[in-house]
């Protein structure tokens, strides 16, 4: 099977690369350039991609590489930082430049490149650089510049080694796929033979040999992540895997027994199903606490004590799993080189200490809609796989501030109330037009802000809260955009909850994308 390496600089769009490539049905595995070159000798990969990076290459202790990578005899793409380093090392300059570029781009391609075959001379790319390249390497030719950037991109046709100084990662360069599928399919020659089912079929073999006899205990939400890590477990293990529901009381509205329903006795999986009622538990642990890294830490720290304690009733259990997937990784910090964003409690808010052998994430390496894909490929419904996506710590990062009780009957409220509204929405346009709305989200949910403001209900003065709904349209979960609703169907949205959800009597509808924002509020 061909297999194309991408050597991780410590950029926040570097597992988009791996998911690029993987869309091109080519295997791919992500590294750090601490990897010994010797190592990825060893690999023998069709390709190599390096990847963009927070730093400047020519600064003192900047991440770096050897010369004799570009001398393995394969194709090396250097994107952004990547392909500023390869110049760098290869006797080019790299300097500050003088006008900075961030955001949408145009840039002038030269369409005789092997990188630019079928995209249009000029196109729309996403930027996002503070230095240049000032002077290329020997041997290299520019074959891409915007107004502001004399190498967008270069190559040695000769070497096979392009450099490209956007990010074509990311969907807000619209002909980046074309460019990454021209390098790998079209400059490394690799058959494109990577399918779904191969990792299904690798996943299943992997926790076979990783558990054998042994016994899991796996935390399952109801959310597409655990329930798509629980199919593959079930597949691999049958009932050597129990599946435990905590029902911390940060749920969406009558969700606990919708997920009862699905996965307990009466349901359609053929599992060992614990439901653990710790609402109370949870809201005295997260009394007063406003900090949102802490309420992450403090909900996946009870989250592990309650499974230790089930273990404990269950009997002797071996490993814990998880429904991990590449976004929390990089969000956390620990995807190779990347910064931390934040904590989510799968991972890196994850105690010092938990009570079992080993801790199995099988969707680690995958993207929401690379997980999508594999629910489907093991018979998990339809309609649970492509449920609302819904954080770990449920509700406790939907609210603003301290959390009760009772701003959790108003968030859930308000919640409810928006997505059965968008839900009606999208059903009536379908049904007039035979086609899904344009607007449809890929993600949409109520948060309680942790502002009061004034306002009039009854003819009496009211100083209440205000909730805010956020919609976002989103492939892979690592950019989104603002999904535009009509105001008709957020008019009604915002008159039902005013006036049926007690304490509230504002609601913002939030429009920001990501970057800069993340689709979680906290």
């Amino acid at each position: 099977m061909d297999k194309v390496l991408v050597i991780d600089f410590g950029g926040q769009y570097n597992q988009l690369v791996a998911r690029r490539v993987r869309e091109c049905n080519v295997y791919c595995e992500i590294y750090s350039y601490r990897t010994a070159l010797d190592a990825v000798r060893a690999m023998n990969p069709k390709g190599i991609i390096l990847t963009g990076g927070p730093n400047s290459c020519y600064e003192e202790g900047a991440p770096t590489c050897s010369r004799e990578l570009f001398e393995l005899g394969v194709p090396v793409l250097g994107l952004c930082y990547g392909a500023q380093l390869m110049q760098q090392v290869l006797g080019g300059k790299v300097e500050r430049a003088s006008v900075q570029e961030y955001g949408r781009t145009d840039v002038e391609v030269d369409v005789n490149s092997a990188l630019f075959a079928g995209v249009p001379a000029s196109t729309v790319c996403w930027m996002s650089h503070f230095d240049y390249i000032s002077r290329m390497a020997p041997g290299f030719t520019s074959v891409a510049h915007s107004k502001d950037c004399p190498v967008a991109a270069c190559e040695n046709k000769e070497s096979n080694l392009y450099g490209i100084q956007f990010h074509p990662e990311v969907l807000h360069t619209p002909e980046g796929t074309k460019m990454i599928y021209n390098f790998v399919r079209g400059v490394c020659g690799c058959d494109g033979s990577w399918k779904m089912d191969a990792f299904v079929e690798t996943a299943i073999r992997d926790i076979r040999a990783k558990v054998g006899d042994g016994k899991v205990l796996l935390g399952l939400s109801g959310g597409v992540d655990s329930s798509v890590a629980a199919g593959l477990l079930s597949r691999a293990i049958g009932n050597q895997l129990t599946c435990v529901f905590v029902d911390h009381g940060l749920l969406r509205k009558n969700e606990g027994d919708e997920v009862e329903a699905v996965f307990g006795p009466n349901g359609n999986f053929d599992l060992n199903f614990v439901r653990v009622n710790a609402q109370h538990r949870f809201y005295v642990k997260l009394a007063g606490v406003t900090d949102p890294e802490t309420k992450r830490k403090i909900i996946g720290e009870e989250f592990i004590r309650v499974f230790e304690e089930e273990a404990k009733k269950i009997g002797a259990v071996d490993f814990l799993a998880q429904g991990t997937i590449y976004p929390d990784v990089v969000e956390s910090g620990l995807g190779g080189e990347s910064a931390v964003i934040k904590s989510h409690h799968n991972v890196g808010g994850l105690p010092d200490y938990v009570n079992f052998k080993e801790i199995i994430e099988p969707l680690r390496n995958l993207f929401k809609d690379e997980v999508r894909k594999a629910g489907l490929q093991i018979g998990i419904p339809e309609n649970l796989v492509m449920r609302q996506p819904f954080p770990g710590p449920g509700l406790g990062i939907r609210i603003i501030g301290d959390i009760t009780e009772d701003k959790v009957r108003i968030v859930q409220d308000a919640d409810y109330i928006f997505r059965e509204e968008v839900g009606k929405a999208l059903a009536e346009h379908t049904k007039q037009t035979g086609e899904v709305a344009p607007w449809k989200p890929d993600q949409y949910y109520a948060a309680l802000t942790n502002v009061r403001s004034v306002g009039v209900m009854g003819d009496e003065r009211t100083y209440d809260h205000a909730v805010a709904l956020r919609a976002v349209k989103t492939t892979d979960f690592m950019t989104a955009e603002m999904a535009r609703i009509p105001y008709d169907v957020l008019d009604t949205v915002m008159t039902r909850i005013i006036k049926e959800v007690r304490g509230v009597n504002r609601v913002f509808f939030d429009l920001t994308s990501k970057p800069p924002g993340t689709i979680e509020f906290e």
